[in-house]
């Protein structure tokens, strides 16, 4: 087993989860050592023709990561390791913060067709694409932003990828609704944490009453112009926003939850052209963190 390989207890956990290998004709045979050549190239960045030899060909590696990003096999996956660790009791539902960060583009995540793709042996497109291919203008250049809802253990429960330009704020919602935990013994997902917090960037009427009608509670501070707006409304304003410092404090766990998923470096850099393939790429570092002990 080589450095950052799955250990045994991790591909026990995994492997019951993988789609059925050994088909007719070696198709998709060896998924330990394809998915632990996927691994590596999303600890160390580096471009798919120069994998080591160990983990097999190259192009083999990557075709099995594009076709599980674009079937969304990453996603379902991804779910199913959600579903083990609420029945286990290692989600911490107590606190789940919202928060977004960017990553650089690589100059080789430009250049993507025009035409949509196609999900591999299908006429539809990928679960995860855009047009706009997640691809933004900032200071730095080219550039993605993930928005990421994690819970209190430091892990995330669901994420999104954006332009860079696009606002916090308008994205709260969509990522609150990817939170969708399922039960092993059947029954409606769990989707509804018992607390949820965020910076101001996500301070807007919209989403408090999103929070408010699921019946939420939230711990979101109000800025100063948000404020001042509400207080000149007088009555019409609305009754001031509570505030708990102390419940405040653990916003932290979700940016620490951010710089475990950017140990990855092609999740801190993204390299890959499409969306659906950074949003995979992103979604496998997810499923390590979960799968460690």
């Amino acid at each position: 087993m080589g450095r950052g390989d799955l250990t045994s207890e991790e591909w026990a956990r995994l492997k019951p989860h993988l789609p059925k290998s050994g088909r007719r004709g070696g198709r998709w045979a060896s998924h330990r050592r394809i998915i632990n050549g996927i691994l590596y190239r999303n600890r160390t960045g580096v471009p798919w023709r120069d994998l080591p030899a160990r983990f097999g060909k190259w192009k083999t590696v990557y075709e099995r990561h594009r076709h599980w990003s674009a079937d969304g096999t990453w996603d379902r996956i991804f779910a199913a390791v959600l579903a083990d660790a609420d029945a286990e009791g290692r989600i911490d539902w107590s606190m789940v913060s919202v928060d977004s960060t960017t990553c650089r583009a690589h100059q080789h995540a430009a250049g993507a067709r025009k035409k949509p793709p196609r999900v591999p042996g299908k006429r539809r497109t990928p679960r995860q694409h855009r047009p706009d291919e997640g691809l933004g203008r900032s200071r730095g250049g080219f550039t993605s932003k993930i928005h990421l809802a994690g819970e209190g253990g430091l892990r995330p429960l669901a994420l999104l990828i954006t332009p860079r330009q696009g606002g916090d704020a308008p994205q709260f919602i969509p990522v609150m609704d990817r939170i969708r935990v399922g039960r092993r013994g059947g029954g409606r997902p769990r989707a509804r944490p018992d607390h949820v917090g965020g910076d101001k960037a996500y301070s807007s009427r919209r989403n408090r009453r999103y929070l408010r009608r699921r019946q939420i509670k939230h711990t979101i501070p109000e800025p100063r112009n948000q404020r001042d707006n509400r207080q000149r409304r007088g009555s019409k304003g609305g009754r001031p926003t509570s505030f708990d410092t102390t419940i405040y404090k653990r916003r932290n766990e979700v940016e620490r939850t951010i710089l475990a998923l950017k140990n990855s470096r092609a999740v801190a850099t993204r390299f890959d052209k499409r969306t659906y393939v950074f949003h995979g790429t992103v979604t496998l570092a997810s499923i390590r963190l979960w799968l460690k002990a």
